[in-house]
């Protein structure tokens, strides 16, 4: 998967009794194996990432309401 700053998203939790975590990718950090991610999560944290296969993706796009429908 190719992300890149400002992408949203979510990273899996390796604990059943946490729920996944949400954010923003500020900047890509390549490596010579792998790309990490420098991520500001939705709690305002900011960590750096290197996900393990599957742990990290992109975030649906927000759906967006037509016009003059009802809530």
């Amino acid at each position: 998967m190719d992300l890149k700053a400002g992408d949203r998203v979510v990273a899996e939790s390796e604990s059943t009794e946490r729920p996944p975590r949400h954010g923003v990718i500020e900047e890509v950090l390549r490596s010579r194996s792998s790309a990490r991610y420098r991520i500001r999560w939705d709690d305002g944290h900011e960590s750096i990432w290197t996900p393990a296969a599957g742990a990290l993706h992109r975030a649906p796009a927000a759906r967006k309401q037509r016009a003059g429908a009802r809530s």
